[in-house]
């Protein structure tokens, strides 16, 4: 089994696509399994999402290589500037300071502690990340709190017609 030292991240490529799509499905069957069919259900995300997150270089990959051939450990998506679905929030944020958002991260099961490093990683690159997850994603919030992040509230999806509500945490390394 590689060690975490083997591992790196780097921006998807749309030849990346179809691996991701079998991560994004692989993560959606484990999030029902486990008490969660509805935060991610049969259609999230969107291909035309993930795509766009692709050609806009907002998709990072947690990637290693064994035997000679990369693999993708986990994938996620750092959007900066304002999130409009961040704007309305039923208790409050740590602070008004600019932040990335962590959308869309999914992990290929392969190894530990996988989003656990996208995570990290985000906060050491931005420093002040805000993140949302459905109130029946246990293991989301898990790591969220684990990684020293505060739960600041609750907020409603804005492009959804139903099953809306989203814990919202954020950490500012100050």
């Amino acid at each position: 089994m590689p060690n975490a030292s083997s591992r790196r991240f780097r921006h998807a490529t749309m030849q990346d696509y179809p691996q991701m799509e079998r991560i994004y499905a692989h993560a959606r069957e484990l999030m029902a399994r486990n008490g969660n069919p509805t935060q991610w259900g049969n259609t999230f995300p969107r291909p035309e999402v993930v795509r766009e997150d692709i050609a806009n270089h907002r998709t990072i990959l947690l990637v290693d290589t064994v035997g000679g051939h990369e693999r993708i450990l986990a994938q996620f998506a750092v959007c900066p500037g304002l999130d409009p679905t961040y704007g309305s929030i039923e208790g409050a944020w740590l602070d008004d300071d600019a932040y990335i958002t962590i959308h869309r991260i999914a992990s290929s099961g392969l190894v530990r502690h996988a989003a656990r490093d996208c995570i990290e990683w985000t906060l050491k690159h931005y420093g002040n990340v805000r993140v949302d997850t459905h109130p029946n994603n246990k293991a989301m919030q898990h790591v969220l709190e684990s990684c020293g992040f505060a739960r600041c509230g609750l907020i409603q999806l804005i492009d959804r017609d139903e099953d809306l509500t989203r814990i919202a945490y954020q950490r500012h390394e100050w």
